[in-house]
């Protein structure tokens, strides 16, 4: 009987990742419904990011080929991993979903995602991990730019979709969605349980500076996606809103935010590491369409190559000048 394959970082589209947790095949407990979303969010620091692939963990199949001052990305799926990384706490080591570790400084940003596809009641067994993840990593770590991505599956009142057999129970005396797996009423408003949830996640986010409060994360966002059997894994623009500190909209861009402000223009001795890529816009991996659906981060010069380059340059010389 053949080995089965260790399973890696693929690049997928956004839907496709919520698809698969819409509709998760197999037991959930494996997180195979979750793992997509891993490899998004991972592939998705890299292209719109700019962090280097040999950086992020589980590591994305792309390369960087340097040409001059242009960076040019290329997608290799021979180079891809499927392990998360296990970091350092201050309590208790950690194995955390998505990572970004720089040689010489230590892990940067990290990304922890929670999955709930059903007993919304159960939801503040969720805060209570995600305030001492949060405090664990940050006790090490005051810098770590940390995010938390919420999914969950927006379950609507009223009959139990075909999507949802082996995952939702029905009520033994109505035969409905049982009112403890229900995030969406029929109107389209969410539950008291999501509500709640929402308000108390927003207490826990937009950590600025490293040293406020170390249980509140740089970044918090929540993602409602459908479950119905003909929208099942679209997301539900409704909720959060956009003026909502938890709105996805806003998430990867305060993460890149934190990190620049912390690690680039905080320490500007340390750029030729920090630095985040900028990617030649004749890459031929952002011309896969779930590469340029990430709106990548482009430019024919990127500085962070120069730096290399300079950096590289200055060591040969010191090497020649010591051989002589």
């Amino acid at each position: 009987m053949a080995k089965k394959q260790p399973l890696v970082c693929e690049l997928r589209s956004f839907s496709d990742a919520c698809r698969a947790f819409a509709r998760p095949e197999g037991r959930t407990q494996s997180a195979l419904h979750i793992r997509p979303m891993h490899w998004y969010v991972a592939c998705r620091l890299v292209v719109e990011g700019g962090f280097d692939p040999t950086y992020v963990k589980p590591r994305p199949p792309f390369r960087v080929e340097h040409r001059g001052a242009g960076s040019f990305l290329h997608h290799d799926s021979g180079v891809a991993s499927g392990s998360e990384a296990t970091v350092f706490g201050g309590l208790k080591t950690k194995d955390v979903d998505v990572v970004v570790s720089l040689d010489g400084i230590g892990p940067c940003v990290a990304i922890s995602m929670k999955g709930t596809l059903n007993a919304f009641r159960n939801l503040t067994n969720r805060l209570e991990e995600a305030v001492g993840d949060c405090t664990n990593l940050h006790i090490a770590y005051p810098g770590l730019v940390y995010g938390f991505l919420s999914l969950l599956r927006a379950n609507k009142e009223g009959s139990i979709p075909k999507t949802a057999n082996g995952i939702l129970k029905p009520d033994p005396k109505t035969g409905l969605v049982r009112h403890a797996d229900t995030a969406l009423r029929a109107n389209g408003e969410v539950t008291g349980f999501i509500q709640t949830y929402h308000d108390a996640m927003a207490r826990l986010s937009d950590r600025k500076d490293l040293r406020d409060d170390l249980s509140r994360y740089e970044a918090v966002a929540i993602l409602l996606i459908t479950a119905e059997d003909v929208l099942a894994g679209s997301v539900v623009s409704s909720y959060p809103r956009g003026d909502s500190p938890l709105f996805f909209g806003k998430f990867f861009s305060t993460i890149y935010r934190q990190y620049d402000l912390r690690y680039v223009y905080g320490a500007p001795n340390l750029r030729t590491v920090t630095r985040r890529h900028f990617w030649h816009p004749d890459s031929p991996a952002l011309k896969l369409p779930a590469a340029a659906e990430l709106q990548p981060r482009i430019s024919e010069t990127d500085e962070a190559a120069i730096d290399e380059q300079d950096e590289t340059d200055a060591a040969d010389d010191t090497q020649v000048s010591s051989e002589e």
